[in-house]
């Protein structure tokens, strides 16, 4: 959206506060130095209130300037988002590109918000709401990423510097607990390969960029796209390493030699469970044969695999899970991360926790995938969370993990690993059920911000 601001002729300044570690002290420095007249935010959901406190400290430094809020919770509980922030005074919903630069025309020449397509705003007290923006069509329009204004230098990986990529927008599968195709659309929109090799030679050339990772829902989803770019890569002669993501019906073994041959090292796959009823219950659109086929595929090209298991979904019981948990430690992936089911805002999930009354709290501090937030019919919050505790311990001490990451030379990994095994969970564990049992909707305490101001 900077980018897209900077061609529109405005004057834009971006504050990282993860990456410079900023505080509310660092950041009121920022405000009052640059003094804009539209102060962007964004959030997903657990960091919600710590945009409320950056919203609180615009408004407090400068009392004239419109503090606008986007990103994916923003987006699907804008009216609510207004109510309970009086210092939000607009919601960009969804896309942001078209719509901000709308918002920020009309208000440079003077006038209100009214009738820009895809907001929420507020209005004499009265909390508004347009229609929504249609998605942009031709992603390859939208300019790069303004990454002038970002700290370059601060981004960095295992001592190389670091990069992330977006390369496509959309998803046309129907996962409960995801709402990308909500928010990005059900139809896929892929940038031309020759555009995103571009970029990255530029990331390489001018910030000395040797590690991206796209962060595509689904980098692979158009698999002839995906090997487009990385035969491209090998033929333009690109030194980098990199990441992205896949699912299991949409990798095989050439698409993964492809990858490999191109520089990527790691494919995070989501497997979610070993059960088919679950798989179908989630409206993954994919079966357990497909996903040790794609797991197949991925190590044969030599290629870590990295996947990701949810505890907690409401179909399962314990036993379920324990099967979940068994079958990641037997198919070996490099790393395993285990989630709890969360019915984030947007989801279909989320609407169904609505209508039957099963959400535990709407504190949405506690919505981190590591916290029970609504009612299990077989099994209680605590019993949840000793299971996550048991998928992580199980896998990451067992003898196989070990194994590969000394097969793979994971040495650093394998120490952090083991360091994290035998400090135990057992904090954790006692800390996440008493959230649970006492919630508490108060916002969080201000800190290093989830929210990066975009005056």
């Amino acid at each position: 959206m900077a980018s897209a601001l900077e061609e529109e002729g405005h004057e834009v300044r971006i504050v990282d506060s993860i990456a410079l570690g900023y505080g509310l002290i660092d950041l009121a420095r920022e405000l009052k130095a640059f003094d804009p007249d539209i102060v962007g935010l964004t959030a997903t959901t657990p960091s919600i209130y710590k945009a409320y406190e950056v919203a609180r400290l615009a408004k407090e430094l400068l009392p004239n300037c419109t503090v606008v809020l986007g990103g994916p919770h923003a987006s699907f509980m804008s009216v609510e988002v207004l109510e309970e922030c009086p210092h939000v005074d607009v919601v960009v919903r969804g896309e942001g590109e078209l719509t901000f630069c709308d918002l920020v025309n009309r208000l440079a020449r003077g006038l209100g918000p009214g009738g820009v397509r895809g907001i929420t705003y507020r209005e004499g007290g009265v909390v508004k709401w347009e229609e929504p923006r249609p998605l942009i069509k031709d992603i390859d329009v939208i300019p790069w990423p303004a990454y002038h204004e970002l700290p370059m230098d601060k981004y960095q990986f295992e001592g190389l510097r670091f990069g992330a990529m977006l390369t496509s927008r959309g998803c046309p599968y129907k996962c409960i607990f995801c709402a990308s195709s909500k928010l990005m659309g059900k139809v896929w929109r892929g940038r031309k390969a020759e555009d995103v090799v571009e970029e990255a030679r530029f990331l390489m050339d001018k910030f000395g960029i040797r590690e991206v990772e796209f962060l595509d829902d689904t980098f692979t989803l158009n698999m002839k796209r995906a090997r487009q770019i990385a035969d491209l890569m090998v033929k333009e002669g690109l030194d980098l390493s990199w990441s992205c993501s896949s699912r299991a019906n949409t990798m095989n073994e050439e698409l993964a030699r492809s990858l490999r041959r191109a520089g990527c090292h790691s494919i995070y796959l989501g497997v979610e469970s070993a059960w088919q009823k679950t798989l179908n219950f989630l409206k993954k659109g994919i079966t357990v044969r497909q996903v040790v086929d794609a797991f197949k595929a991925i190590k044969k090209a030599d290629l870590n695999v990295v996947a990701t298991f949810i505890l907690g979904i409401p179909c399962e019981t314990g036993e379920m899970m324990l099967n979940t948990i068994r079958f990641a430690k037997k198919m070996k992936p490099t790393l395993a991360q285990f989630t709890i089911f969360t019915p984030y805002p947007g989801t279909e999930a989320y609407e169904q926790a609505v209508r039957e009354n099963a959400l535990l709290t709407h504190d949405w501090s506690k919505y981190d995938t590591l916290t029970p937030v609504m009612k299990h019919p077989y099994l209680s919050p605590g019993e949840i969370v000793r299971l996550l505790q048991k998928a992580y311990i199980s896998f990451y001490a067992s003898l196989s993990f070990v194994a590969n990451a000394l097969k793979r030379k994971l040495v650093l990994l394998l120490i952090r690993s083991l360091k994290r095994v035998s400090l135990s969970l057992r904090d954790y564990v006692a800390n996440s059920i008493r959230r649970v049992i006492r919630p508490r909707r108060v916002p969080t305490p201000p800190g290093t911000f989830l929210s990066s101001p975009m005056p």
